[in-house]
């Protein structure tokens, strides 16, 4: 079996496919100061190592691609793929400088065009809300990056001293009766406005009416509020490592 492994700023999203088929999947906090040890221990009490026959890994924390790889052969005795320069992605890559892409960015693209055909907009709600790009022609041409919706929400309850953390929920009125819900309010149509105006834009400059799919821990609470995104698929990221993967088997 596949372990495809998508190391986040914040979370760490793990999926193990049988027969190209996700079997199971888990989400838990990225913790930079991991060892292979303590990654080794962890998986143990998820799944059977001994079932595993290869990882794909891509990972925006490079200290832990060390780890990943000392876990590989110590605890699990298999080859791990690492998501990067040089490896085959099926998708033809049309940035300044290739190598500055994130590898959870390369292979939500390749995920998405699989799936959805091209040209696509991937929306991916993480530590950053990333908008990437696939033209017409079926190239990676780009994006934009945006603070993510957790960030910015830390950042604005740092600033104001008489705001109070709220659930991560919807309001029932977009016109907040209270500071609970008017914050709510802000952001879920907040960043739902964001998304629309951005997609909007990307539509316009590629000329074309590109489908947008969000991926990503919190798709679930903008996309429904969104005027742009047509699906939202929490297993993108994952589908794209075993894409990948399988392309350089």
């Amino acid at each position: 079996m596949l372990l495809a492994v998508d190391v986040g700023n914040t979370q760490t999203v793990l999926g193990l496919y049988g027969n190209g088929e996700l079997a199971d999947h888990w989400r838990v906090a990225t913790e930079r100061s991991t060892t292979a040890d303590e990654l080794g221990v962890l998986l143990t009490g998820l799944l059977d190592l001994d079932s595993v026959d290869g990882i794909s890994l891509a990972s925006t924390v490079p200290v832990l691609i060390r780890e990943w790889d000392l876990l590989a052969g110590k605890w699990v005795h298999a080859p791990l793929l690492v998501v990067g320069p040089g490896v085959k992605t099926g998708i033809q890559i049309r940035y300044d400088d290739p190598r500055e892409v994130g590898p959870d960015r390369i292979v939500n693209s390749v995920a998405a065009k699989e799936r959805y055909g091209a040209p696509v907009i991937v929306v991916d709600f993480g530590t950053s809300t990333n908008f990437d790009v696939v033209s017409p022609e079926g190239e990676y041409v780009g994006g934009v990056l945006a603070p993510g919706i957790e960030i910015s929400m830390d950042a604005l309850f740092a600033r104001a001293a008489r705001l109070v953390k709220v659930d991560y929920t919807p309001p029932p009125t977009v016109i907040g009766k209270t500071t609970v819900a008017g914050l709510q309010s802000g952001l879920v149509y907040g960043f739902a406005g964001q998304v629309d105006g951005i997609v909007g834009r990307i539509r316009d400059e590629l000329g074309a009416e590109a489908r947008a799919v969000a991926t990503g821990g919190l798709a679930d609470l903008v996309a429904p509020h969104s005027r742009t995104i047509e699906r939202v698929d929490p297993f993108l990221t994952l589908e794209g490592l075993r894409l990948v993967w399988e392309l350089n088997r």
